[in-house]
């Protein structure tokens, strides 16, 4: 008999983790839903996200804005090591210089608004929105050079863009 009531309590157990799980994975595709179908590149928010296990375990819209911050900021840390890297050799050591002082300026910008979230969502915003001036100003630095290393910069700073446009949907949502 005591083991038909562990089998019970074993497969309660197990339904109700069902349960928990489904609701919780509903619960972040909701989230996920909220921020991919609003940006202009929905296949690559929704694979980014999906693929993304913070984002997929956001119960509530500024953890997914959280999530979508964190890897803004982390592609905009991939990118600075690449330009540290390469400016260090390079004959127009100075454009890349200028690139470096933008890529800072880009991941401190994605970095500062995850303490925003839920007391200034527009000054997160907005800190987000003035990425966009600085993945400008990469461009008309190194937009027209043909070199490898250039050109690997700026589909960089493409994706970037990318990051920033899910970053100000995820900031904006909050507000919704």
């Amino acid at each position: 008999m005591a083991s038909s009531s562990n089998l019970l309590v074993f497969v309660s157990v197990a339904i109700l983790l069902q349960l928990r799980l489904g609701f919780t994975s509903a619960t972040s595709t909701k989230y996920i839903n909220d921020i991919c179908n609003r940006v202009r590149n929905s296949t690559f928010c929704f694979k980014t996200l999906n693929s993304y296990p913070p984002a997929v375990a956001a119960t509530n819209k500024y953890q997914a804005a959280q999530a979508v911050l964190h890897l803004g900021e982390s592609h905009a840390l991939k990118t600075l090591s690449f330009i540290e890297k390469v400016a260090m050799m390079r004959s127009n050591l100075k454009q890349f210089k200028a690139c470096q002082d933008v890529y800072k300026y880009i991941a401190m910008s994605f970095h500062v608004p995850t303490s925003l979230l839920k007391e200034a969502p527009d000054s997160a915003n907005y800190d987000i929105m003035v990425c966009y001036d600085q993945t400008t100003i990469v461009n008309n630095l190194i937009g027209k050079n043909r070199d490898v290393a250039s050109k690997k910069v700026m589909t960089m700073t493409m994706k970037m863009d990318v990051f920033i446009n899910l970053a100000d949907i995820a900031t904006t949502v909050i507000g919704w």
